[in-house]
């Protein structure tokens, strides 16, 4: 019996998360399930990539970026964006090449610099779980990804226990943080009854632009009339966001039915790396699901559908316009983005030794970009730019795994997954024109009529058939010792942007990035998908009960067609030679090969026990390095070796933190790319909080010695100035985005 409570755990804690059915104190749950995932679930490194609960509450205080909660996470880094979007990164592989699922629904960006990235939609007040697949991600967890997986849900739903009549509960909170005056606001509450459950969520956020350590740039001037920025001050850096969620659960016996609605709304989000800013972006959801524990295993089906808005402009730190007398808008920017999913997961018990999941998913996108006319512009007119007209992106996916326990100490897990991606899109015209060319004929303005009928005769109707492999293996020889190693091959299609951008002009192809490195960047219909063939292992050692540990995990992955990019003229059409140095450039997407390879260490460990509490000490370090194969070029932002050591006290209800954060020079650098140099840096933070029954406070210094430091992954500065051109002389380059400087932050949270 004890195996079989075991396989019943296991399928629980893949297919839903661990706990799905748990309820708070006071309400009631289904039928219990032992949770002892830490020592056989078949995920690397899973029990330290597991976060919920207390172990993100002291994060939350400090950012407004749910990306930020992965701070602690070994193998992961952040691409710098705008103040709620940072983009995670696994093992040097970011963005599109990690699968992040908020809420169950796969999310994706529709933006061409990805601003309206998927963990924006969910706030970190909201944020129940995290779960990171850093090492080898299994077939159940998604496709159509090579670098991980990110799981983020909210809380699950509670009901009142039976014979109690109903409950009613909620939290309310704020925050606020020193630098940018950034402060912010949630509430939640919840009425149930045994069978029936309601639950709103809002959350509301801003901030102004924050300052760096001191002054890192050379100019003040915007190019807006009378408005100037002091050195230290990181230009487009402030937002101003709103989510709001509204769920209704139903419970019958061992089953749930949940559905949720969701609204996002951001009037502005600046990026000091981009060269627009987001000035308004909407977004609709609705998220249905059931979750069902039946005799022979457990069931979990989700449908969701989600309708985005964007709009893209100048910001005011941005020059707004360009021509002499044009009052109108400088450069409007439209995307709308709508997605419908649809998956459905089983697990079932074969027998005591053996698991069997299988599912299928599929997901449809459509995506329209395109950028209005500018009234009084001899360039941006006298018609609407298609970037790209009538997207098309539909994934339909079958999937099986078999989890097989060989004996008490040895545990493995096969799986294989076929993914089949159908991208296309519609033709496209320039600004010059008002129909959709297939041959160029009369002037040709920044060969706009040469590039859109080129693209309009290319065939772009584009099928891919994607088979995903992982095996792993699990062996423990005793209690305090755990080592799992396997094999992964997973495999990514290109996105819309990387496939169907059109235009080789330096205006249009500089809003085409979503790395944030200030270049241009033109796709290509014939890119094929990236196949990623992943060695991994993770060594742990700990204590029985976990009191210390001490994990190594050591990667390697290989990668034929890896997506890079080559440096472009736009006035032959063909790759550049030689190379642009120092300078903003225009890029290709292009397969390529590449390598990466790494290390992760992480552990903690009691130190004493004193008349000032219990002290500990955690910590983490991180290697990771990239190379373009058929080149020899480094790969782009890849975080270069840093640390984290976190020395810990706690006493009663307090929970305080000293942090070191360093990281070493990034100096291996992408030449095409002409990526920017950043030095190394020690940062110091301090953290506290103290929790009483229903109330706590967080409180805390970031940078608490002010030091300038610049973000290794935050990209180029382009927060202020002419941000339209890509010549040295309207935009300097060589000017990386400086992290922030010295903040205090208070956060206080009351439960009811």
């Amino acid at each position: 019996m004890q195996l079989k409570l075991k396989r019943i755990t296991v399928c629980l804690a893949l297919v839903f998360t661990p706990g799905a059915f748990a309820a708070e104190a006071g309400g009631d749950t289904l039928p219990e399930v032992e949770v002892t995932g830490a020592r056989i679930q078949p995920l690397p490194a899973l029990s330290d990539s597991a976060l919920g609960g207390g172990n993100i509450t002291h994060l939350r205080a400090a950012t407004s970026d749910t990306a930020k909660l992965l701070d602690d996470q070994p193998g992961v880094s952040l691409y710098g964006a705008g103040g709620v979007s940072s983009l995670p990164a696994i093992h040097g592989m970011a963005d599109d090449r990690v699968r992040v699922k908020v809420d169950g629904m796969d999310l994706i960006a529709s933006c061409p610099n990805h601003m309206n990235s998927p963990l924006s939609y969910i706030d970190p007040s909201n944020v129940g779980s995290v779960k990171v697949y850093a090492g080898i991600t299994p077939v159940s967890v998604g496709g159509d990804s090579i670098g991980g997986s990110i799981v983020v849900d909210m809380p699950l739903p509670v009901f009142a226990s039976p014979g109690k009549g109903s409950l009613t509960n909620g939290e309310i909170g704020a925050s606020y943080r020193s630098n940018g005056n950034a402060k912010g606001g949630n509430l939640s509450a919840t009425y149930a009854t045994e069978s029936i459950n309601l639950t709103y969520n809002g959350v509301t956020a801003e901030s102004d632009n924050y300052k760096a350590g001191g002054d890192f740039k050379t100019r003040t001037d915007t190019g807006v009339a009378g408005h100037t920025l002091p050195l230290d001050e990181v230009g487009s850096t402030a937002y101003k966001t709103r989510n709001h969620t509204l769920g209704f659960a139903m419970k019958g016996g061992n089953h749930i039915v949940e559905a949720k609605l969701g609204f996002q709304d951001i009037p502005y989000e600046l990026y000091p790396n981009q060269r627009m800013d987001m000035l308004g972006n909407t977004q609709h959801r609705f998220n249905l699901r059931y979750l069902g524990q039946l005799d022979w295993g457990a069931l979990e089906a989700r449908a969701y559908h989600e309708k985005v808005d964007h709009f893209m402009e100048f910001g005011p730190d941005k020059k707004f316009l360009y021509t002499a007398g044009n009052t109108t808008q400088g450069m409007p920017m439209n995307t709308q983005g709508e997605t419908t999913g649809a998956t459905v997961k089983t697990s079932i018990i074969l027998n005591e030794q053996d698991l069997l999941r299988v599912g299928g998913e599929f997901q449809n996108y459509r995506l329209d970009d395109w950028w209005p006319t500018v009234v009084g512009s001899a360039g941006m007119g006298p018609n609407p730019f298609w970037n790209i007209n009538s997207g098309k992106r539909d994934r339909t996916a079958l999937f099986g795994e078999w989890e097989k326990n060989l004996n008490t100490r040895w545990m493995t897990l096969l799986g294989l997954r076929y993914e089949r991606v159908n991208t296309n899109a519609g033709m496209v015209h320039g600004y010059n024109l008002a129909t959709f060319p297939t041959s160029v004929v009369g002037m040709d303005m920044m060969n706009q009529k040469r590039d859109a009928s080129a693209f309009n005769n290319l065939n772009r109707d584009k099928a891919d058939n994607n088979w995903d492999m992982s095996a792993l293996a699990r062996y423990t020889p005793d209690d305090t010792k755990d080592i799992e190693f396997g094999f992964a091959r997973k495999v990514r299609s290109p996105n819309l942007y990387e496939r169907y951008t059109w235009s080789t002009a330096n205006m249009m192809s500089i809003m085409n990035n979503f790395v944030g490195d200030g270049n241009g960047y033109i796709g290509d219909t014939n890119l094929k998908p990236e196949k990623a063939h992943t060695l991994s292992a993770t060594f742990d050692w700990h204590a029985a009960d976990r009191n210390w540990e001490f994990k190594a995990t050591p990667y390697y992955t290989q990668v034929t067609d890896y997506i890079d990019a080559v440096q472009w003229n736009g006035t032959t059409n063909a790759v550049r030679t030689p190379l642009l140095t120092n300078q903003f450039v225009v890029l290709r997407y292009t397969n390529q090969s590449a390598r990466l390879y790494g290390l992760d260490l992480s552990g903690h460990i009691p130190l004493a026990k004193t008349g000032v509490g219990e002290l500990g000490l955690k910590g983490l370090l991180t290697y990771t390095n990239g190379k373009n194969n058929d080149t020899g070029d480094d790969l782009y932002n890849i975080m270069p070796l840093n640390a984290k050591l976190t020395l810990t006290q706690k006493l009663g209800g307090w929970d305080n933190a000293i942090e070191l954060v360093a990281a070493m020079t990034k100096d291996k650098l992408s030449d095409m790319r002409n990526e920017i140099r950043t030095p190394g840096y020690g940062l110091v933070n301090l953290r506290a909080s103290h929790s009483w029954k229903q109330v706590r406070v967080d409180f805390g210094v970031e940078n608490l010695f002010d030091r300038l430091y610049s973000l290794p992954l935050g990209g180029a500065y382009a927060g202020q100035g002419t941000t339209m051109m890509i010549s040295p002389a309207d935009m300097p380059w060589g000017i990386p985005v400086p992290g922030a400087g010295r903040s205090l932050y208070l956060g206080a949270t009351l439960k009811f």
